[in-house]
């Protein structure tokens, strides 16, 4: 038996499977992990990132000003977000 004592114990690969498989039986919806959510993203352009400082500079100064103020917002680092998890025109 694992030591779930520890802050970031996650389960093995077979209580996993175990808990999912109770989960059918019961009826409930079982999500796909995001691994395999990811995977769909796989065909986009793999150019490189632009640098950070860039991405900041296009942000107007008075509303980096009022992010700093109301959320003390620091930008650390550029990542990439899948195409599902971006909001689309016709939902706003």
């Amino acid at each position: 038996m694992p030591d779930y004592s520890e802050t970031n114990a996650w389960p093995s690969e077979a209580e996993e499977s175990a808990f999912l498989a109770e989960s059918r039986e019961r009826g409930e919806p079982v999500v796909p992990a995001a691994r395999a959510a990811a995977d769909d993203d796989a065909d986009d352009d793999r150019k490189a990132l632009p640098k950070l400082d860039e991405l900041v500079t296009r942000i107007p100064a008075e509303t980096r000003e009022l992010l700093d103020e109301l959320f003390r917002a620091k930008f650390v680092t550029v990542r990439r977000v899948r195409k599902a998890d971006l909001k689309s025109s016709a939902s706003n």
